[in-house]
C-alpha cells in the first residue's frame, strides 16, 4: 500500500535526491523542500556494491528533525539486512533495496515491512523487469534506475522507457497497488515523458540542486506533470 508515501494515484509525486545536494547544509536544505517536494530520497551507498560512499543510518537520524516529509531510503550496498533495524529506528518511512543485492529477497522485503517501513525493490539498467514476477505482490514500489548507481549527474538511459511501460502493464494486468519510482537522469527535459510512461514518482538531484533556485525546479516539475486518468495513460503504454 505505501501508506508513509501518501500517494494519489494518477498524481506524480517528486522526490529531490540529496546525494546532490550541499552536504554542509542538508538541514537547511531538507527544510526547503517542505510543501513542493513529496519525498526525500536518501541514497545510501556502501563502497562495495557501488564504488561511492554516501551516507548511513546516524545521517538518516540527524537529519530526520528538520523534515516531515516521508524519508525514501535508497540503499546501494552489499547487505541490506544490516540496514533495517538502525533506518527503521532513524525514521525511514520506506526502504529501497537493489535486487541484484538479495539472493533471499523474500527475505528481506519481509524484514523490512515487520520493521514498519514500507518495502520497495530497485533494479538496475540492464536488469528485466521479468524478474520480479514473484516478489512483485509483497511490494510497495518499484525502483528502476535510469543510470548506473552509484554517481548523480548521469545521463538518462533512453532503453529504460520500455522497461517502465513493460512494468506498468505487469502493475496494472495484476491489479495491483504497486509504484513505480525511477531515478537517474531525470529534468525538465523528459520528466513528462516518463511520467506519461507510466512512472509515479521521480528522483531529481543535479537537475534540482543544480538551479539557484532548487523549489522553482520543483514547481516547473509539476507544471509539466499534471493529474493524470490511467486507464488512457495505461492504454498509451501498453502500445494499444
Amino acid at each position: 500500500m505505501l501508506p508513509s508515501f501518501n500517494i494519489t494515484r494518477g498524481q506524480a509525486q517528486f522526490c529531490p535526491s540529496i546525494l546532490s545536494a550541499d552536504f554542509a547544509k542538508l538541514g537547511t536544505v531538507i527544510q526547503q523542500l517542505d510543501g513542493v517536494a513529496h519525498w526525500i530520497h536518501v541514497d545510501i551507498m556502501d563502497g562495495h556494491f557501488v564504488p561511492n560512499l554516501t551516507f548511513g543510518v546516524p545521517i538518516v537520524k540527524a537529519i530526520r528533525a528538520y523534515s516531515q516529509l516521508p524519508f525514501d531510503c535508497h540503499l546501494m550496498v552489499t547487505d541490506p539486512m544490516d540496514y533495517i533495524e538502525g533506518l527503521s529506528a532513524a525514521g525511514a518511512d520506506g526502504m529501497t533495496v537493489h535486487l541484484e543485492a538479495c539472493p533471499h529477497l523474500h527475505r528481506v522485503v519481509q524484514a523490512i515491512k515487520s520493521a514498519g517501513m514500507s518495502a520497495g525493490v530497485a533494479l538496475n539498467p540492464a536488469t528485466p523487469v521479468s524478474l520480479l514476477t514473484d516478489i512483485l505482490p509483497d511490494l510497495d514500489l518499484v525502483l528502476l534506475m535510469s543510470v548506473n548507481p552509484g554517481f548523480g549527474g548521469q545521463k538518462f538511459i533512453p532503453q529504460v522507457m520500455r522497461k517502465i511501460k513493460n512494468l506498468r502493464s505487469m502493475i496494472d494486468r495484476e491489479g495491483l497497488n504497486v509504484h513505480i519510482e525511477v531515478d537517474g537522469g531525470i529534468g525538465l527535459a523528459n520528466i513528462d515523458a516518463v511520467y506519461r510512461a507510466g512512472a509515479d514518482a521521480m528522483v531529481a538531484g543535479s537537475a534540482v540542486f543544480g538551479a539557484l533556485d532548487p523549489t522553482e525546479v520543483l514547481r516547473e516539475f509539476a507544471a509539466l506533470c499534471p493529474l493524470k486518468s490511467f486507464a488512457v495513460d495505461c492504454q498509451a503504454a501498453s502500445g494499444k
